[in-house]
């Protein structure tokens, strides 16, 4: 099992910083995630930066710089690129300072739908512009995230594989599947949205970007996996944004909340990282909330056939008692 991530600077780092005029700046831990990247906060003397370490061959920095490239483009507010190294896996990113939306909702709750509003407003004004040159958001993608469900969360609960998992899903997205007509940024949520001081937001771990169905980033940020959305709060959000294909928003979160509960499970049993299980039963409460649309009919069909209420939510209440 892979351990916690170890938040020593890459030795190259300190040469690095001395090629971008950063000479001398103080390297602080910042943060680890699911994945092998880590970021750093570097100190100058004239300000500070963020150091992105996406070690090759684990990452690949290209996509991150594409994506903030696009988003640029289009006036968004990517972090800026102040200098990389691509081979090395290095990138100095313009800090956006710590007050993250998660944590603004934790310290002031009042705040929720002010904060909520303005992200809403964000992505119906990316969703205004066609697609960036990003690989597709596809069924053949659908799928493959689809099956981290069957492959990790089943045998965790010990429960057998059953068969007739993509075919529910590939009658299920049939309707929605060839739609790539805006970028997802796919992890749009409440850990990866920054409050900056001109009134703006800041967007973070963006690079796993794809074109596909503007629902989807709806549902990245109401129904986060590390932060409780009421239905009430989702409704008025789903009312804010405008006209929303419903069947479209039910499919993409039943696939995403699936996708999810088979990689935290994934990142308890392979990597090592337990924590991840203390999302499980909300996961569980979005899923159960989106099963209930009819487009959903042949995947609740085999959730119901297949997966016991026992090993839903109770069974990580149980777990983790």
């Amino acid at each position: 099992m892979a351990a916690a991530p170890i938040m020593t600077p890459p030795a190259s780092a300190p040469d690095f910083l001395d090629r971008a005029g950063w000479a001398g700046a103080e390297i602080a831990p910042l943060a680890g995630d699911a994945s092998f990247r880590r970021y750093f906060r570097v100190l100058g003397p004239s300000g500070n930066a963020v150091l992105m370490d996406a070690p090759p061959p684990h990452e690949d920095v290209r996509p991150f710089l594409k994506v903030a490239d696009h988003l640029h483009r289009l006036g968004f507010a990517a972090p800026r690129i102040l200098a990389r190294d691509v081979d090395a896996g290095l990138v100095l990113l313009e800090d956006f300072g710590d007050d993250r939306m998660r944590e603004a909702l934790d310290a002031d709750p009042s705040r929720e739908d002010a904060i909520y509003i303005q992200a809403i407003d964000l992505i119906r004004d990316l969703h205004q512009h066609p697609a960036g040159e990003l690989p597709p958001y596809d069924m053949p993608v659908y799928q493959r995230e689809a099956a981290l469900f069957p492959d990790w969360y089943m045998p965790a609960v010990g429960l057998d594989v059953a068969p007739g998992w993509a075919e529910a899903w590939a009658e299920a997205l049939r309707p929605i599947a060839n739609d790539q007509s805006t970028t997802v940024l796919r992890d749009y949520h409440a850990e990866n949205i920054m409050l900056l001081p001109d009134r703006r937001l800041g967007l973070l771990d963006f690079q796993d970007a794809l074109a596909g169905h503007p629902a989807y980033d709806l549902v990245s940020l109401l129904q986060d996996a590390r932060r409780d959305v009421s239905a009430d709060v989702e409704a008025r959000m789903l009312e804010h944004y405008g006209p929303v294909d419903q069947a479209a928003y039910a499919l993409l979160g039943a696939q995403r909340n699936a996708k999810i509960l088979g990689i935290f499970t994934r990142l308890w049993k392979r990597d090592g990282k337990p924590r991840y299980l203390a999302f499980q039963p909300r996961m569980w409460t979005y899923m159960e909330r989106d099963l209930q649309h009819p487009a959903l009919a042949p995947v609740k069909a085999w959730f119901d056939a297949h997966v016991p209420l026992e090993k839903r939510a109770a069974y990580w209440a149980e777990y983790s008692a």
